[in-house]
């Protein structure tokens, strides 16, 4: 009488592992990965720039949710430089001004030629 309730609980034992192995297969293996912990399509956190100032230094610019952040690493202390940094908005090209002509122009020097020469 027990053999046959061991064979049993061993068969619904396997067919929970089936069905479990099922749908992982179904949800993590066939949607790329994703869905098992939540849609991650869209990433809110992320480097837009990164310049180097010296050998342990570096100046990080980092946009989370559309806000940009400009931080230094590598000192003794990380440090926030500038925070909410928004989007610069860019003039068209037909209300861009030129710069006003110098008050006092020189004009330009030929390669090689010197201030005394002239």
């Amino acid at each position: 009488m027990w053999d046959i309730l061991f064979y049993l609980f061993v068969i619904v034992l396997l067919g929970g592992a089936a069905a479990g192995a099922a749908y992982f297969w179904r949800t993590y293996m066939k949607t790329g990965g994703g869905s098992v912990f939540g849609n991650r399509n869209e990433r809110r956190l992320g480097v837009v720039e990164q310049s180097s100032i010296d050998g342990r230094r570096r100046l990080v610019l980092i946009r989370r949710d559309n806000v940009e952040h400009l931080i230094m690493t590598g000192g003794p202390v990380d440090i926030v430089i500038e925070t909410n940094i928004g989007h610069r908005c860019v003039m068209p090209a037909s209300d861009v001004v030129e710069a006003p002509q110098p008050v006092f122009s020189k004009p330009q020097r030929a390669f090689g030629a010197t201030a005394a020469n002239e």
